[in-house]
């Protein structure tokens, strides 16, 4: 039988993580279209709303389902405005491991939001669904990126030569692609230890079949 993950709610000192919702697409759409956002993922550019429902409405649900993987949107506490999204990829069962990554809007960038989320996530990940190693896969040139993974706890495991592909706005708007080297990065239970005070988080709790 295909394990999955729960649907679930987790919250920090100042984000709420949870699926998700049709309300969020305007905000997921515009996030998405964002400058650093096509440089460095594969989101399709331009992002319409009609991407953007058709992720949430079908594609995320599709791939919990099938035990693929989790995507959360990642909102503020007090406004519960969308400020980003974690993922979880390429999760295998039998060894209990996943594959993270984090988008975070423009607006909401250096307040720390992508390692207190993906912190949370992580300690959900190890604690609540017993997994034994997150990986995170970041382009050679995000540095910003690469940032977060080192404020979680992360441990630098080598370099996948020429496996990235990063992309490139020409002056007439269009996008090039740039092959790049991926960083790979792994999170185990016991690099945990520390994390929490360096990423600014205390603690998380963790609601199951969220709705």
């Amino acid at each position: 039988m295909t394990s999955t993950f729960p649907n679930i709610s987790i919250s920090t000192e100042r984000l709420v993580l949870r699926p998700l919702d049709e309300d969020d697409v305007p905000a997921l759409a515009a996030m998405m279209n964002d400058e650093q956002v096509g440089a460095w993922t594969d989101v399709p550019q331009p992002f319409t709303e009609d991407a953007a429902r058709a992720w949430i409405t079908q594609h995320a649900p599709a791939d919990r389902a099938a035990g693929r993987g989790l995507d959360l949107a990642v909102t503020e506490f007090l406004t519960q405005r969308l400020v980003g999204v974690v993922r979880l990829t390429r999760t295998n069962w039998h060894v209990r491991s996943t594959e993270l990554s984090y988008i975070v809007a423009p607006w909401a960038r250096g307040e720390g939001y992508a390692s207190e989320a993906a912190l949370a996530t992580a300690q959900w990940l190890f604690g609540d669904q017993k997994f034994e190693r997150i990986e995170l896969r970041t382009a050679a040139d995000n540095t910003a990126s690469q940032q977060v993974a080192q404020k979680i706890g992360c441990i630098s495991e080598g370099v996948l030569r020429n496996a990235c592909i990063a992309h490139v706005r020409a002056d007439d708007g269009t996008w090039t692609d740039v092959r790049t080297d991926f960083i790979v990065w792994s999170l185990l239970p016991e690099d945990l230890e520390g994390a929490e005070q360096l990423a600014g988080g205390d603690g998380f709790t963790a609601f199951s079949d969220w709705s």
